[in-house]
C-alpha cells in the first residue's frame, strides 16, 4: 500500500518553492524600486544627470557610513551647511537635492546595494559600457521574467497534480478499490476551470494596470521648438519662476511666457558663451547661440538694430505642453503656491537642474491625495503673512493651543472632499 503522505509532501514542497521564489524576487527589487521612485529623476548610475552619477558613492565624503547618506537625504540644506563635499555639489550642479524625510536606513542600504550591484554587473560585461537600458526597458524585462517564472510554476503544478492522481490510482489498485481511469488533464473540467480562472486573474491584472496608466505621462519630455534650459535660467542665473510664469501667483494656470518676456533679457543677450555646455537627452551638444537665433526669428528681431524692433510683429513660439490634467479636474496654481506656499519643485521636480523639462510626477489622483494627507498647513492668520481664511477654523486653533493637535494637514480642512477638485 502506498501511503497518502506524498500528496501532502508534494503540496508543501510546491508552496515552499513558490514562497521562496516570490520572496527572492520581491526582495531583489526593493533597491531598484526605491532608486526608480526616489533617485532616477535626477541621478543616473554611470554618468552625471541633473545630479551626480551614483557609482562608487560610498567613496565620497563621509558616505561610507550610510547614516550620513540618510542625514543628507532627510535635510540636504542643513547637512550641506557643515559639509564641503555637498557644498561643492551645489556649486557644480546649481541646485540642492530635494529632501526625502520618509527614507529609512534600510531604504538607503537597499538603494546603495542596487547601485553597487549595477556597477558589478557592468564590470562583468565585455567592454564595460554605460547604462544600456532605460528604466522602462528594465521594468518590461522584469515583467517578462516574472511571467516566465509564473508559467513554469503553473506547468509544475499541473504535473504534480497529475502525478498525485496517478499515485492515488496506484494506491486504489493496491487496495483493490475499483475506480474509473483518471480523466486526462486537458479534458478535466476542474483543471480547465482553474486555468480559465488563472487567465482571468492575470489578464484582469494587466488590463487594470494598463487602464490605470491611461493618460499618465510621467517622464514625458517632448522636443521643444527652442531648446530652453531651466538649469541655466532658473538655476544658474536664479531667475524667479514667477518672472516667466507670473499668473501662477494669482490664477488657475501658470501660463507660458510670451516672446516679449523672453526678449526683455535677450535684446541684450544674443550669444551663449559663458554658461556650461548644453546637452539634450541623447547627449548631443546644443549650440546655445543658435537657439537664441530661433527666438529672434520668432520675435522678428534684428540684433543689429535693437531699437527698431516692433513688438507687435512677434510670432508666438509653439511650445509643446507637458503637464496635462483631465478636464474634470480642478487645479489652481494660486491656491497651492500663494495660499499653500507649495514650492514648484514639489510637483515639477528639481526644475532648476533640468535642461530639458520632463514630467516629474504621474499627477495621478492617488499622488495628489497622498500629498493632501501629508502636507501641513501654515495655519497662521494673525499677521500680514498669514491667510485670514484660516481664522474660521476655531476648533483646530483651540486644539493646537491645548495640545490635542500639533499640526493641521490639508486633509483636516477638507482636502479630501471630492468636490474640492472635481467639477
Amino acid at each position: 500500500m502506498i501511503p497518502r503522505k506524498p500528496k501532502a509532501i508534494i503540496k508543501g514542497l510546491f508552496v515552499v518553492v513558490l514562497t521562496a521564489i516570490s520572496f527572492t524576487y520581491s526582495h531583489a527589487q526593493d533597491g531598484k524600486a526605491l532608486f526608480n521612485g526616489k533617485c532616477a529623476s535626477c541621478h543616473q548610475i554611470f554618468k552625471d544627470g541633473t545630479g551626480p552619477a551614483l557609482m562608487n558613492l560610498e567613496e565620497r565624503g563621509k558616505w561610507a557610513d550610510h547614516n550620513e547618506i540618510l542625514k543628507w537625504a532627510h535635510n540636504p540644506s542643513a547637512y550641506m551647511a557643515g559639509d564641503k563635499y555637498t557644498q561643492d555639489l551645489k556649486n557644480k550642479f546649481g541646485s540642492v537635492m530635494q529632501a526625502f524625510p520618509d527614507l529609512t536606513i534600510k531604504d538607503v542600504d537597499a538603494i546603495v546595494g542596487y547601485v553597487n550591484q549595477a556597477v558589478a554587473d557592468k564590470d562583468k560585461k565585455p567592454g564595460g559600457g554605460g547604462e544600456t537600458a532605460t528604466a522602462t526597458e528594465d521594468n518590461s524585462q522584469n515583467a517578462v521574467i516574472f511571467g516566465v517564472i509564473s508559467l513554469i510554476l503553473a506547468i509544475i503544478a499541473l504535473i504534480l497534480m497529475q502525478v498525485n492522481s496517478n499515485l492515488k490510482k496506484l494506491s486504489d489498485d493496491t487496495e483493490g478499490i475499483l475506480r474509473p481511469d483518471p480523466v486526462p488533464f486537458y479534458k478535466n473540467k476542474v483543471y480547465i476551470a482553474m486555468l480559465a480562472f488563472l487567465l482571468f486573474i492575470v489578464g484582469g491584472y494587466y488590463v487594470t494596470k494598463g487602464a490605470i496608466g491611461l493618460g499618465r505621462q510621467k517622464d514625458y519630455s517632448p522636443v521643444q521648438p527652442i531648446f530652453y534650459s531651466h538649469k541655466v535660467h532658473a538655476g544658474i542665473n536664479q531667475i524667479n519662476c514667477l518672472y516667466c510664469h507670473g499668473s501662477a501667483w494669482d490664477s488657475k494656470t501658470a501660463g507660458i511666457p510670451s516672446v516679449n518676456i523672453c526678449m526683455n533679457c535677450h535684446k541684450a543677450i544674443s550669444e551663449y558663451t559663458k554658461g556650461p555646455k548644453l546637452y539634450d537627452e541623447e547627449h548631443n551638444e546644443i549650440n546655445g547661440t543658435a537657439e537664441i537665433a530661433k527666438l529672434y526669428k520668432a520675435a522678428n528681431f534684428d540684433p543689429t538694430k535693437p531699437n527698431a524692433w516692433d513688438e507687435s510683429k512677434a510670432q508666438p513660439i509653439e511650445w509643446i505642453k507637458i503637464h496635462n490634467l483631465p478636464d474634470h479636474v480642478f487645479f489652481s496654481h494660486a491656491q497651492h503656491i500663494r495660499a499653500g506656499k507649495v514650492q514648484c519643485q514639489t510637483c515639477h521636480g528639481e526644475i532648476t537642474g533640468m535642461d530639458e523639462v520632463k514630467q516629474f510626477a504621474d499627477l495621478s489622483m492617488g499622488w495628489c491625495v497622498n500629498c493632501h494627507r501629508e502636507t501641513k498647513v501654515d495655519f497662521n492668520y494673525s499677521d500680514s503673512t498669514g491667510n485670514k481664511f484660516y481664522s474660521i477654523y476655531e476648533k483646530f486653533h483651540n486644539d493646537i493651543k491645548s495640545g490635542k493637535m500639533d499640526s493641521v494637514t490639508v486633509k483636516d480642512i477638507g482636502g479630501l472632499e471630492c468636490q474640492k477638485c472635481h467639477y
